[in-house]
This record gives C-alpha cells, structure tokens and sequence, in this order.
C-alpha cells in the first residue's frame, strides 16, 4: 500500500479528531477538520505541492476554529460553572412531576422518583406512597426534593411543568 499525500492528510485528521476524546477542549477536532480539508483539495488536484497543502491546513484548521469553537463546545460543554449560575441550572427540576417509585417517608431518606425515565433518590416533608405523583420543590447534590401533587398545582402552569 502506498500513502499518497491525500490519505496521509486523511489519517492525521483522523487521528488528531481520536486524539479529541482523550484530550478534550474542543480544539483538536478542528485541526482534524483542516486535514481533511487539505486531503480533499489534494484529492482534487488543488494542492500538488507540500507548501500548499500546509496553507490550506493551516487556514482550513484556524477558520474552522475561530468560527465553529463556541457553537460546538456550548454544546459539547454542558454546564459549566463559569457560564451559569447554579441556581439556573437548578431552575430545570423545579415544579417538574415526578411518579414516586418507593415510599417517601416525611424527613426520612431512601424514597425514590422518576424523573425523565431515571430513578432519583428522593426526600419529602409529607409522606408519599409508591405510584403517586409529586412535583420537585429542590435539590439536594442527587438527591430531589419533592412534594404531593395537589388539584391547585395541576392548574397552575408556572408551578408545574411536565417532565
């Protein structure tokens, strides 16, 4: 087998886009990207000479970069402290129903809920039975807390939001 310049530009993408999963930053990948892009303008007769195909890696690489980085990372990222408040990233749970998976005795550890098809820890100051529904009040680390859904709750949209 003989590595033709296109496919040598199309395993350093390849590989720097591998090394991305161990060295995480988001950074890696576009590098990647700009080798693909040098493979495929070598591919196409675009680049035939070395320096070229470095131009195009290199402006291909920081483009790509400079352009995509914080669309992909914001969705890469997931909550960071530096980005977000805490009690934002909180604001999801709250007024969310849950169905009550074992008993939740009042002050008393060991309940558990659903909660978009996973099973949480759960406390409560009322005691809930297995099979009930029950609206999130906090969170506690992984541990939710919860309260009975009532009649007035269900009409109140900004008090309960379906999870």
């Amino acid at each position: 087998m003989t590595f033709t310049p296109e496919l040598i530009w199309f395993l350093v993408g390849l590989a720097l886009i591998l090394l991305e999963f161990a060295l995480p930053g988001v950074i890696l990948a576009f590098f990647g990207a700009g080798a693909w892009v040098a493979a495929l303008t070598t591919w196409f007769g675009l680049t035939d000479g070395l320096a070229a195909q470095l131009w195009v890696f290199a402006l291909s690489s920081l483009l790509l970069l400079v352009l995509l980085r914080r669309r992909i990372k914001s969705r890469l990222s997931g909550y960071t402290s530096e980005v977000q408040d805490p009690n934002v990233n909180l604001d999801e749970f709250r007024g969310q129903k849950v169905t009550v998976l074992a008993a939740i005795a009042p002050g008393q550890t060991g309940g558990r809920v659903e909660y978009k098809g996973a099973g949480w820890g759960a406390v409560s100051d009322s005691a809930l039975a297995a099979g009930e529904q029950a609206v999130i009040v906090g969170v506690d680390g992984i541990t939710l807390e919860v309260r009975p859904l009532s009649a007035d709750t269900v009409d109140d949209d900004h008090s309960l939001r379906e999870g």
